[in-house]
């Protein structure tokens, strides 16, 4: 039996989970379960990253110790993977005792080959995403990982030494099939290796919660050399807590975002070089779920609560619109409306709808058992052909990690099988009495056909698939991988047994609204100081403004500004040209066809030598951003707003 060993990072218990850790942990379960379906011997590791300033303070202002901190947020996470129906075999936390030692001597015996050397840090630090940064890496003076200020920072620090390693690292990224999608490895090289790769602050002394260096105790561990070390401490590297190493490393998959995709792509290769160890087989990235474009964010108030939507839909259901929706590598936009509208077509008329016609057709037209005689047409063939061919391509696709694109495969044969029930139309073959071994031959290929699709995407709807094969009469021996490639496993007088549906459809205007006002109720309440007012002016002076309705008719951008976008107007007055500094927060398409309120009066100006007659009215948001201030639809081109 083969070994396969996969991973996601551990979560930093800062907060409770979001929708966005459910992707990875979610995307590596089914990979785990498709593996296990394989006949592979799995190993799954999730787990928790549990140091840290961050931590540190957020314990402070809670008023309980770090400990007790990242205990209720763990519970949180354990709670939710049971809710998702995670199949994790191991769950490490870097607070166990047995990494504490692992880690420890980790560091050592790094320092010792030399690759580890005390030095003096000075530099800028963003405590959230507990990073150091030179000025240069820094992205218009904030951290250019998270966009969050830093801060100055110099202390007392050991350093790692990283540029021995970069032709190894260099070579890794671009000739070998480590990173998976490859198109990012040279974003990596260069920004990171061809600029110099610098040595790596790997303890502190500005904070206490953390692993102390053994032999020098005023240092803790800094992050990276704590964290990654998990994939092998959890494995009993270093430690006698397991005896895994031998048997599970390297590990076949790394799963990660793409916002720690660096720390995984060089940091993490170059200490296992240091240390002589085996690379990992695979590092997989994936984009962020974002909500309207923008990462999920608790300042934001945009963050997706996983427990509210699985109350709501049920935990399979999140698992397959969140894997459908995500391209390995790239982002995936999160909106209500795109997951409702998933769930309806996909798996309530789609999935659901056949597996609840077939079951219905067998019970009406032969009470649930399926009689012996068959009559086979060569309409037949292509639902058969592509139904056995199906589990192939799958199979490319997990290992190329595109859960996505499996999905989309396997969904193929849904489509077909219920074009399939229209093509040989068994609600008039059922009023025929001569035509009843046809009928059982269309309705045996239908349930053939969902014995399949139910057995490749167990990996997937791991709650959901157990209840349609009770549905379509199939045993544990007919649901196997071995048969996922084969028609006619089901007995010939297979008996059914009508269900609940599987996939209920959503009203999505009724659902919609209903999301809208949670979200809405969980929005962060605003704690900033209002600017102050302006001088005061007298309703003469107001009169004077012109404030009026008008519709975007096309935007782009300006090509001389980052934060410009030229707007063309339909004024009611024979249309307008505005320019407006709404780029960072607008995209061109998201604002054609609205109407906006803008002050018509304004005295005409050149910004970036393109000329505006005008200025678009928008508010300021505590957290920064700006939102344009939209009219009612109803509002006639150039009403006049008193």
């Amino acid at each position: 039996m083969s070994k396969f060993y996969i991973t996601t990072p551990i979560y930093y218990p800062s907060g409770n989970p979001h929708i966005g850790h459910c992707y990875t942990t979610t995307a590596c379960d089914t990979i785990a379960r498709y593996r296990r379906m394989q006949g592979h011997e799995v190993m799954f590791l999730t787990g928790t990253d549990e140091h840290g300033l961050k931590i540190e303070q957020k314990a402070a202002e809670a008023g309980i110790t770090p400990k007790e901190y990242v205990d209720g947020i763990v519970e949180i996470f354990k709670k939710l993977w049971s809710y998702m129906n995670i199949s994790y075999d191991r769950y490490i936390r870097t607070t166990d005792d047995y990494h504490v030692e692992a880690v420890q001597k980790i560091f050592k015996d790094l320092y010792d080959r030399g690759h580890i050397y005390k030095g003096k840090y000075t530099g800028k630090y963003c405590t959230p995403c507990e990073s150091f940064w030179t000025s240069s890496q820094l992205k218009d003076g904030k951290c250019p990982e998270c966009g969050r200020d830093v801060i100055d920072a110099e202390e007392e620090a050991y350093f790692f030494k990283m540029s021995p390693f970069a032709d190894r690292i260099e070579d890794l990224l671009l000739n070998t099939d480590y990173l998976q999608p490859r198109t990012r490895a040279v974003e990596l090289v260069n920004n990171f290796i061809k600029a110099g790769l610098e040595d790596l602050c790997v303890s502190r002394t500005s904070f206490k919660w953390g692993i102390p260096v053994t032999f020098d105790t005023k240092h803790v561990v800094y992050v990276w050399i704590d964290a990654l070390s998990n994939y092998i401490t959890a494995l009993g590297y270093d430690n006698q807590a397991y005896q895994d190493f031998e048997k599970f490393w390297p590990a076949d998959i790394h799963m990660v975002a793409k916002d720690i995709m660096r720390f995984h792509a060089i940091i993490w290769p170059a200490m296992l070089m240091a240390l002589d160890l085996p690379l990992p087989k695979h590092l997989a990235v994936h984009g962020w779920i974002t909500f309207n474009g923008e990462k999920m964010s608790k300042s934001l108030g945009n963050v997706v609560d996983p427990f509210i939507l699985g109350e709501r839909y049920g935990a399979d259901a999140i698992r397959y619109h969140i894997l459908r929706e995500m391209a390995l590598g790239a982002d995936s936009d999160f909106s209500n409306e795109i997951m409702i509208n998933r769930m309806n077509s996909d798996l309530a008329n789609g999935l659901g709808n056949l597996v609840s016609r077939t079951v219905a057709m067998i019970d009406k037209y032969f009470g649930g058992t399926l009689p012996e005689e068959r009559q086979a047409e060569p309409i037949d063939e292509e639902l058969i052909n592509l139904a056995v061919s199906i589990r192939s391509t799958v199979d490319n696709y997990f290992d190329e990690t595109q859960l996505k694109n499996a999905l989309i495969e396997v969904f193929k044969l849904v489509d077909r099988a219920n074009k399939y029930i229209d093509e040989t139309t068994p609600w008039i073959l059922g009023k025929d009495e001569s035509q009843k071994a046809r009928l059982a031959s269309v309705l045996y290929n239908l349930l053939e056909s969902i014995r399949i699709i139910s057995s490749l995407l167990y990996p997937f709807m791991p709650s959901t698939m157990p209840k349609v094969w009770e549905q379509i009469g199939a045993s544990a021996e007919h649901v196997t991988y071995g048969n996922a490639n084969q028609f006619g496993i089901l007995p010939v007088n297979v008996t059914v047994h009508k269900g609940e549906i599987l996939f209920p459809r959503i009203d999505a205007e009724k659902e919609i609204e209903a999301l809208n006002e949670i979200i809405k109720q969980n929005l962060p309440k605003e704690t900033y100081q209002p600017a102050p007012l302006a001088e005061e002016i007298s309703i003469e002076d107001f009169a004077k403004v012109d404030l009026r309705v008008a519709k975007v008719i096309s935007a782009e951008k300006v090509k001389k500004s980052k934060k410009l976008l030229c707007l063309q107007l339909d004024d009611g007055m024979g249309g307008r040209q505005v320019v407006s500094g709404i780029a960072e927060w607008y995209t061109p398409e998201a604002l054609v066809g609205k109407k906006v309120i803008i002050v018509a009066n304004l005295k005409p100006a050149k910004l970036c030598g393109v000329e505006s007659n005008g200025m678009i009215c928008a508010a300021d948001l505590p957290d920064g951003s700006v939102v344009v201030q939209f009219a009612d639809d109803s509002y006639p081109c150039g009403a006049k707003l008193r």
